[in-house]
């Protein structure tokens, strides 16, 4: 049972990631399965939706951390439940893009500094204690600068902002949450990739490589 995931905030190139690393082990051989949160494809992510949309306020802020903190840890026990437990049971390695760790660095943002441990503590225990979904054997998160992922969202958008949820539409809070982002190393034991080198965003080729080369530790043992 092997379970990674890849973090970062929005448009670091985690689905990029996920892809280059379902292709290449599973042309080694591997049972792979990928898994993406939110999983707007269910019913479980609608508290999520309704949160993002903005029906519960425009600004992220609008909501505290610990209620938000539950919307997503809802989604990911119901997704779990409903599409990977047997899965990763029967020993597929599973790649998950985003997991609790989104929780830290969106929601923990929201918080003071000298407030934020016990609030990892708690989330660890509610989502890995109380409610019993996978603790993951390897994080990933990818240290790409808010001046670049935010290029990458407006690419994705291609300049129209009416797609953009309530996180992607505020640039102060996207800088917040990568500030929270940088803690993620001391806080959880994540595995810190740095993406961007002189200035320049590394080719996702040669961020996937130092990825899998962590992985193949932790599978070859």
């Amino acid at each position: 049972m092997s379970l990674f995931i890849i973090e970062g905030i929005d448009g670091s190139g985690k689905s990029t990631q996920i892809a280059l690393l379902s292709e290449r082990l599973q042309s080694e051989g591997f049972d792979v399965k990928t898994v993406k949160f939110p999983n707007y494809s269910d019913r479980s992510s609608e508290p999520v939706k309704m949160y993002l949309e903005g029906e519960l306020g425009a600004d992220p802020s609008a909501v505290n951390a610990y209620a938000v903190s539950a919307f997503y840890a809802v989604d990911r026990f119901i997704s779990y439940k409903k599409l990977w437990e047997k899965e990763y049971a029967s020993g597929k390695i599973i790649l998950s893009d985003r997991y609790t760790m989104s929780n830290y660095v969106y929601q923990g943002s929201k918080l003071k500094p000298e407030d934020r441990k016990a609030y990892i503590e708690w989330l660890y225990d509610f989502e890995f204690g109380k409610m019993g979904i996978p603790q993951p054997d390897r994080t990933f998160y990818l240290d790409v600068p808010p001046d670049y992922s935010i290029r990458q969202v407006e690419k994705r958008y291609q300049g129209d902002e009416s797609k953009k949820d309530i996180h992607e539409q505020n640039l102060d809070y996207l800088h917040r949450c990568y500030q929270a982002g940088q803690e993620v190393f001391s806080a959880t034991g994540a595995v810190m990739i740095e993406c961007v080198r002189n200035g320049k965003m590394l080719p996702p080729e040669a961020i996937h490589e130092m990825i899998y080369n962590h992985i193949k530790q932790v599978i070859d043992g």
